[in-house]
């Protein structure tokens, strides 16, 4: 099973620096410091749980592409203000439940986000590093 290879470390803090491994990077922060020091794996998914993540072309919050070019594969960002509500975010434990059972990151991440319709999926959609046996 893929999650017996796998090391989790929940961290709570503004920011992680100079990890070299990292899968699925979530936090609720505008803008996300010290990317530039972390080394994504392939197939990472990483999102910042906020407001604006999904307006790409610009905005008061960092852009969700932030996370790709610092080598994540796939992110989601919301596009309008979410007025808070949990079900407009990806849930993390059905998010790695669904890509470590196979899924690709879309579909991971389509199922962890109950209420869509407020934002955006970006990257490899197909990526699939753990695929079903």
């Amino acid at each position: 099973m893929a999650s017996k290879r796998l090391r989790i470390h929940r961290v709570r803090g503004d920011a992680i620096e100079g990890v070299d491994d990292v899968l699925v990077y979530q936090l609720g922060k505008a803008e996300v410091d010290k990317l530039g020091s972390l080394r994504f794996v392939p197939g990472a998914l990483a999102d910042h749980l906020t407001s604006h993540g999904g307006e790409l072309l610009g905005s008061s919050q960092m852009s969700s592409l932030r996370w790709l070019e610092a080598g994540a594969t796939a992110s989601y960002g919301t596009v309008s203000e979410p007025c808070n509500h949990w079900q407009k975010f990806p849930n993390p434990g059905v998010l790695l439940r669904h890509y470590l059972d196979g899924d690709s990151a879309i579909e991971a991440y389509w199922k962890s986000v109950a209420w869509p319709a407020q934002g955006l999926f970006i990257g490899e959609p197909l990526a699939t590093p753990y695929p079903k046996r």
